[in-house]
């Protein structure tokens, strides 16, 4: 290393309070932070189950996130209007002053080619597209005015799940295991479990911990081959062996905590243990072989298969021992129109028919076996689609849609949230938000106050500042609430 730089490393207010002589305030000061990594390193299992602020109305999350953003125009908020000035040059109060990922001049206007119905006793407005979701139209609470501050899928993904659209921020998943911590010791408070063979725009970002320690992190799980890479021990070592490396590995870091205090090595013990411990939970919590004929036949999953079915069957599984967060990430919903399977006509019905029948099926068992009231499902992408035609395939016959973040639509089911409503509303071409808008940071602060937490009040001090999901911002939707 060179000279200088290792010189200027060790300049810092640890090592000058620890050089400072040992009755000095800094080296007292010092010895009792460093007793108490120590006490922690020994008793302290920061995934221990702890209490929310407030009495919770849900005691889990399932987020299903359709990454791509789907048609909201083409599944839910059905625009007569919009089918009657089909292929009609764009207004330019539409246009004047607004930018577009992909389109440039003056658009048409494009109706859903769609049929669209009400469905249930609530007669939720839903498209032929989604026939699975017409038997559940009374367990939802659709959200028809979402709104972001983005436009394109990273930034927007990133808002939607860290509440900000730069990287470095903790996840969504990451901030309710950091406040509520993980029920069952054996498996991750956080689970991730990704479909359609494509990682979500945003990446790992999307549930890593940011700022926060490492240990919140969500731990990504596979339908197919190992449930997670490297957890299985090599060739060669039995699992006495691994105990004993552990032991070993617990003691470094033990007197490394005692030395330093830093909370990392803390986290590094728990991660090790936990790794240890899913060695034995994961592969039997993962395995849906194990599930009834029928039941794999409602969801539609395969065993030994990546799917998404076979991730919403696994939702369950994981949720029923206890894991807080799990988040589905299904690749494949950014209906540009460039190719057939990007086409909201035909390639809109085959993409939903991956989707929306085991989604039902994932609410319908729950329902089933006593656990819908305790979580809370969450469905939506990260940001709306156009009114018009996409710009790059306007002359094309297949139809596409660009981004758009003024308005889309997300819905809710389960604990704490009403049943069969249909919550705001945008204009009859689908440009703005006429009632009720509700932007990200609302829907995550509500999201918190269901698991019992304030949104202003769940924070991390990090750079001198106190930050939290929301932000600056975030209101709770009291009106979704049941």
């Amino acid at each position: 290393m060179e000279p200088n730089l290792e010189r200027l490393q060790h300049i810092t207010r640890r090592s000058f309070l620890k050089s400072a002589g040992q009755f000095s305030l800094g080296a007292v000061a010092l010895s009792n932070m460093f007793q108490r990594s120590a006490d922690a390193a020994d008793v302290i299992n920061p995934l221990a189950p702890r209490k929310p602020q407030y009495e919770p109305k849900v005691k889990r999350v399932i987020y299903l996130h359709m990454s791509g953003a789907p048609p909201h125009l083409d599944l839910f908020d059905y625009k007569p209007q919009l089918v009657k000035w089909n292929e009609k040059p764009c207004p330019d109060e539409f246009l004047k002053g607004r930018r577009f990922a992909f389109t440039s001049g003056v658009p048409r206007l494009m109706g859903t080619p769609h049929e669209f119905g009400q469905y249930g006793k609530s007669g939720t407005w839903m498209s032929d597209a989604i026939p699975h979701f017409h038997e559940i139209a009374d367990e939802l609470c659709v959200i028809k005015s979402m709104n972001t501050d983005q436009f394109n899928h990273t930034p927007a993904e990133l808002l939607v799940f860290t509440g900000s659209p730069r990287q470095g921020h903790p996840s969504m998943g990451s901030w309710v295991t950091y406040g509520l911590g993980s029920e069952n010791e054996n498996l991750p408070g956080f689970v991730v479990l990704i479909s359609s063979g494509v990682q979500p725009s945003g990446g790992p970002s999307l549930w890593g911990s940011g700022f926060l320690p490492s240990v919140f992190q969500g731990v990504q799980c596979r339908s197919k081959g190992d449930p997670i890479l490297y957890v299985s021990d090599p060739p060669g070592m039995d699992r006495g062996m691994r105990r004993r490396t552990l032991d070993t590995l617990h003691a470094l870091n033990e007197a490394e905590a005692r030395e330093l205090g830093h909370p990392e090595t803390i986290t590094r013990i728990a991660q090790y243990e936990l790794a240890y411990r899913m060695q034995i939970s994961v592969p039997e919590v993962m395995d849906i072989s194990r599930e009834p004929k029928e039941v794999l036949e409602a969801y539609g999953a395969t065993p030994g298969q990546g799917s998404f079915a076979n991730n919403c069957l696994l939702a369950r599984r994981l949720t029923e021992k206890g894991v807080r967060f799990v988040q589905l990430f299904d690749w494949g919903w950014d209906f540009h129109g460039t190719n057939e399977a990007e086409g909201i006509a035909g390639g809109l019905t085959k993409k939903c028919a991956t989707m929306d029948k085991p989604v039902a099926a994932l609410i319908r068992d729950l329902r089933q076996r006593g656990l819908l009231e305790e979580t809370l499902i969450v469905w939506g992408g990260e940001f709306g689609r156009t009114p018009f035609r996409e710009g790059r395939t306007a002359a094309s016959k297949i139809l596409g849609r660009d981004h758009y973040p003024d308005c889309f639509t997300v819905f809710l089911a389960g604990g704490g949230v009403k049943h069969g409503i249909t919550y705001g509303e945008t204009d009859e071409l689908g440009f703005s938000v006429t009632r009720d808008k509700v932007h990200v940071h609302d829907l995550q602060a509500t999201i918190l106050h269901l698991l019992g937490f304030d949104h202003e009040k769940l924070t991390y001090r990090f750079q001198g500042r106190d930050f939290r999901l929301t932000d600056v911002d975030g209101q709770i939707v009291k009106d979704l609430l049941a």
